[in-house]
């Protein structure tokens, strides 16, 4: 077998494993160590696993991730996020049509601003808004549909794990995509809020409407505990666009500020402490094995040439840049139904990032569309974790194939939306322009 052929067949192995349930990070870093061997020799295979390894762990641009991961965890458990939904809740938008749907909509967008996590975001949401709203006689579709939507959030609005992951993987200034990752994330939260708002508008029933008693008796609550959550927005990523802080230094200074804060408001306890330390830990070892087993297939492919052998084809095709971004859209889509998110942006990258680079397309534009296409991945089905999610919240009280109906609306309103950023790119860049 040639090179080419077994980078291929390595390819197909991969694909079959990861869909007969096989980890992630296994199937990358087995396979790939099987086809250098195959290749090149064991005693190759072993000194580019050691190599590559040592050099993905010493890696400084990977030090944000456990801090946006502690700075997230300590938030949760210390009840930080608990009043986001009331904030958003006691504003106007509790006299808009579908007004607690809306409600959840942004609520998910702060959470996002503190986890970056969209299942955590939809995990947490779901325990407040869906029992709220099934209460208030919303249509089980919408409701369930709206979070598992709104999740999808953590997956753009900084600091997301997946822009973090990106950024170190492609070598783009963390900093530049998550400012970046600013206008798509808030037109896709204002997006999902038009719709619901006129799907409601078209069919009251959908989500009646309180009657002024209830909207009198929701007063102002949790107005003055949203402070933290703004506190530390404010101060991290202030820092960050500013230029005062460095990425890492962000992610240490938000982590260190949640525990400030917690402490401050009294929620900060050994037991507070110890779950959020322990996620961090599972969390942070989970993703970064994943990721230095995507490095060493990386440098597997690099090593067969069959990124250079894949560049070649897609530039006899002649695509353009946006006939490029529709087709990398289509395979995420079919990726999506069978593939978790972080398998499959670092099982791709690898062969698409010198397609990208070849037609010198902006790998910040590039980054928020690959986070756009695996957002709809986490409610697509039939894998669709955030539905699953919102799923185990709600148990029997509605029917899978109800939340999945449900979030067929806000996958249409995804859509228009990745049209938008691919045909007007200075939606992503025009903000980055500024760090120049």
């Amino acid at each position: 077998m040639t090179d080419l052929q077994i980078a291929g067949a390595s390819l197909a192995v991969i694909l079959l494993l990861v869909l007969l349930r096989m980890p992630i990070a296994i199937a990358l870093l087995g396979v790939s160590f099987g086809g250098i061997w195959i290749a090149y020799g064991y005693q190759i295979a072993t000194a580019m696993l050691t190599a590559v390894t040592f050099d993905f762990s010493t890696h400084s641009s990977l030090s944000p991730i456990p801090m946006f991961l502690l700075m997230g965890f300590v938030a949760y458990y210390a009840r930080m996020t608990e009043h986001l939904f009331n904030f958003a809740r006691t504003s106007f938008l509790k006299r808009l049509p579908g007004g607690l749907a809306v409600a959840s909509i942004g609520g998910a967008a702060m959470f996002s601003a503190v986890t970056g996590s969209s299942l955590a975001c939809a995990a947490a949401l779901g325990r407040i808004a869906v029992p709220e709203m099934l209460r208030s006689g919303y249509q089980p579709g919408l409701a369930t549909g709206v979070i598992a939507a709104a999740g999808t959030l953590g997956a753009m609005i900084p600091p997301s794990l997946i822009l973090l992951l990106f950024g170190i993987f492609a070598e783009v200034p963390i900093e530049a995509l998550f400012i970046g990752a600013i206008i798509p994330g808030l037109l896709t939260a204002f997006a999902f809020a038009l719709m619901v708002v006129l799907r409601v508008w078209a069919n009251p029933a959908l989500a009646p409407r309180p009657s002024d008693e209830e909207l009198d008796g929701i007063g102002r609550t949790g107005l003055r505990e949203i402070w933290p959550i703004i506190l530390l927005v404010v101060c991290v990523f202030g820092g960050l666009f500013a230029g005062f802080f460095t990425a890492t230094e962000a992610g240490a200074v938000g982590a260190f500020l949640s525990f400030v804060i917690a402490a401050a408001n009294g929620n900060l306890s050994w037991t507070v402490t110890k779950r959020a330390l322990v996620d961090t830990i599972v969390s942070s070892a989970a993703i970064l094995i994943i990721a230095m087993s995507a490095t060493f297939f990386a440098s597997f492919l690099a090593l067969t040439q069959f990124p250079a052998f894949i560049s070649q084809i897609v530039a006899d095709m002649q695509l353009g840049r946006v006939e490029l971004m529709i087709a990398v859209f289509l395979i995420y889509i079919v990726l999506g139904m069978f593939l978790e998110v972080l398998g499959i942006m670092l099982l791709t990258l690898p062969v698409l990032l010198p397609l990208f680079e070849a037609m010198d397309i902006s790998l910040i534009w590039v980054g928020i569309l690959v986070a756009k296409y695996l957002e709809m991945g986490l409610i697509t089905p039939p894998v669709g974790l955030n539905v699953f999610v919102i799923k185990s919240v709600v148990g029997r009280t509605v029917p899978t194939d109800v939340i999945f109906r449900g979030i067929t609306w806000f996958v249409a309103t995804d859509i228009v939306v990745i049209a938008l950023l691919i045909a007007f790119p200075a939606l992503t860049l025009w903000l980055p322009g500024f760090l120049d």
